[in-house]
């Protein structure tokens, strides 16, 4: 069983509605309950800043800091892990540029050269109300979801998402501006030609791994089986051809489709039209035409079995994050759901507004109280 890692302690510096908080915490289960609009989930959200990206809300920075303070940010935890202690800090100057690049990090006290560095420390996964519509919704929440698995177990698969998206951009304004440069659309082309096949290769790679993960899970468990897929040309030919020739390929499909691109005012092609695809196995059936309950208890499946396929795969068990998880489940699968989360051996951060739904964990868990800006022990 891979080691747990936790958050022993938390402190936030101007954090949404949080002036200042510290609080300690244990290991294993924490229950954060409260009034809606009380800070639970901006408790998850300062959690989710430990990797990199915006976080669980996909918030600019600026909405993070708290109103009324000097517009920056901070928030610090110590982390326990099977490298022992480690101190991991991370915000923005009120001054700061609020954009990706404005975030600063630093571990152990030492500046660290990208937010990619605190995946060596920890990773985090989350499962939040609006990720309910997940199968219902545009491809590109799919596609987003699909990209969060692959980082937690790829750390450099955010970098190359990053310079596709800045590629693609680039290529998108000699569009808009009707350039006939060969020169610069071929050095683009070629950029987004390998960017985009090692995303798409590295799908397909989760895919495959989270798909003989959820083949382990029981016939007739509370979590039904997935049977997942990917929807898009590149990740169909990156499983039967090597990565060099579907490169070409792409580069080519991107040169011979610049006038259609031009017409339409935006690169037609690649992995940013890629999706996922799921359907309830049980019932033969596409996870959209399911049921709301019958979506949620896939979508809880697939996260419970990466956080698996995660500790497996780096050695360390996933942080994990779940808003207001217990409210839509019935007793039986929360039961379940607390059962699977102690034998997953992870630290799990779980909200709701009424603390009676985790009776159960009564003596196995922490459990605090949110009240609008402090956090204390449930009563």
């Amino acid at each position: 069983m891979p080691a747990q890692t936790h958050i022993s302690k938390l402190t936030l510096t101007n954090f949404r509605n949080y002036a200042t908080l510290t609080i300690d915490l244990a290991p294993g289960a924490v229950v954060f309950s409260g009034d809606n609009g009380a800070g639970k989930t901006n408790l998850l959200e300062a959690i989710s800043l430990l990797t990199p990206g915006r976080g669980l809300r996909r918030a600019p920075y600026a909405d993070v800091a708290r109103e009324g303070g000097d517009g920056g940010f901070a928030l610090h935890v110590r982390l326990d892990g099977p490298d022992g202690q480690v101190e991991i800090g991370t915000g923005i100057s009120g001054g700061d540029n609020p954009g990706e690049g404005g975030r600063r990090v630093r571990i152990n006290g030492a500046s660290a050269r990208s937010a990619e560095d605190m995946l060596e420390w920890l990773r985090v996964v989350w499962l939040t109300p609006a990720m309910d519509a997940l199968f219902t919704g545009p491809a590109a929440d799919r596609r987003r979801f699909l990209d969060r698995l692959v980082l937690a177990i790829d750390p450099g698969h955010g970098q190359r998402a990053i310079d596709y998206e800045k590629a693609m951009r680039s290529r998108n304004r000699l569009l808009t501006d009707g350039s006939r440069d060969d020169r610069w659309f071929d050095a683009i082309e070629t950029q987004m030609a390998e960017t985009g096949v090692a995303i798409a290769a590295a799908r397909a790679e989760m895919v495959r791994l989270l798909a003989a993960m959820i083949d382990r899970l029981p016939d007739t468990g509370p979590f039904p089986q997935a049977d997942i897929g990917l929807s898009g040309d590149l990740e169909a030919a990156v499983s039967s051809t090597p990565a060099v020739d579907v490169e070409e390929s792409f580069r080519r499909t991107l040169a011979d489709g610049r006038d259609r691109d031009c017409a339409a005012g935006r690169t037609l092609e690649g992995p940013h039209r890629s999706d996922l695809v799921v359907r309830h196995r049980p019932k033969a059936m596409p996870a959209e035409l399911c049921s709301t309950g019958e979506q949620k208890a896939l979508l809880v499946g697939i996260v419970l079995s990466h956080a698996r396929l995660t500790g497996e795969m780096s050695g360390m068990t996933p942080i994990m994050l779940l808003d207001e998880i217990a409210a839509h489940l019935d007793g039986g699968r929360r039961a379940a759901l607390f059962s699977i989360l102690e034998e997953l051996n992870c630290q799990v951060f779980m909200t709701g507004t009424d603390a009676a739904f985790f009776s159960s964990l009564k003596g196995r868990a922490q459990f605090l109280t949110v009240d609008h800006g402090t956090v204390g022990p449930t009563i």
